[in-house]
């Protein structure tokens, strides 16, 4: 086991996760506004007979700090031979050095081995995540009519609306389920690292941001996932975020993508309801566990 302190160690992790976890793969501009977002990270690669086999990841998050993020991954066909419990002891004392009170990993909820991995190293579940995906080829194009008085506009077309999208932001990511104890991101950390991706939505009321909607580009080249849906407390059950999710499915349509990936907290009731009434079918989801460091 050895720590990542190269770039072609960094890209050797990267492809490790890819290969076990296709439904959830990422890119490098993933990865890089990981690092952003994080107050501390650290990456290692393990080997057996010269063979690698697995790696993980660990970071502490800047707007939740309390915890830090352990992701374990083994390549399948290499697993049973002490790599997995090196690699998470590894990333454990870590994190234990950074001070944190808790880990966090996540697990697919169909894969029952690694579930039974965390397990027994003290992980206990804290939420489940619900996946729902679209495929595009099945949808017909639809007319985006955003609620009166609304404009809903690309903010690469109108680059002047970042900051209100960030003040958007301090007032609704405290509310996603699972943000306790959240901090604010400075704006420089929120436009580098969250708004990025080929489409970012805004809705505009009397010149107010009000609300947004990201797209990321999936790791496939072919899928995109919708990375968060954020309307100001004020501005709620109007129907603006469905119109921004309309928004999304019609250039998603348009730029080629086909099949669109929304992953919400299994208490985001009303955001399911938005995405299965846009038609978005079930996938296995995700569960979130955290266990304290060793």
């Amino acid at each position: 086991m050895r720590t990542c302190s190269s770039a072609d160690e960094i890209r050797l992790s990267l492809d490790i996760y890819n290969e076990v976890w296709p439904r959830r793969a990422v890119t490098a501009e993933d990865v890089e506004a990981w690092r952003v977002m994080s107050v501390s990270f650290a990456e290692f690669v393990g080997s057996v007979d010269g063979a690698e086999v697995g790696s993980a990841a660990a970071s502490v998050p800047s707007s939740q700090p309390h915890f830090a993020v352990v992701l374990v991954t083994v390549l399948p066909h290499l697993r049973r031979r002490g790599a997995g419990s090196a690699l998470f002891e590894a990333a454990s004392a870590w994190a234990a050095k950074q001070g944190v009170d808790e880990l966090e990993t996540v697990i697919d909820s169909s894969d029952d081995a690694s579930l039974d991995f965390a397990l027994h190293r003290g992980f206990r579940e804290q939420s489940r995540e619900v996946v729902l995906e679209l495929e595009l080829a099945a949808v017909e194009p639809t007319t985006v009519e955003p609620p009166r008085g609304m404009e809903i506009v690309l903010l690469a077309d109108r680059l002047d609306l970042a900051r209100g999208v960030y003040e958007v932001g301090l007032e609704a990511l405290p509310d996603v389920p699972g943000s306790d104890r959240w901090t604010p991101p400075s704006y420089e950390q929120f436009t580098k690292a969250h708004l990025r991706g080929p489409a970012i939505f805004v809705a505009v009321a009397a010149d107010e941001v009000v609300a947004y909607a990201k797209l990321n580009a999936g790791a496939d080249g072919t899928s995109a996932e919708h990375r968060m849906t954020a309307v100001k407390p004020a501005w709620r059950r109007r129907g603006i975020a469905q119109s921004l999710k309309r928004a999304q499915i019609a250039w998603a349509k348009e730029n080629g993508v086909e099949r669109l990936i929304a992953e919400n907290e299994e208490q985001n009731v009303a955001m399911r309801h938005i995405n299965e009434a846009l038609g978005y079918q079930h996938a296995a989801g995700w569960i979130r566990l955290r266990t304290s460091p060793s």
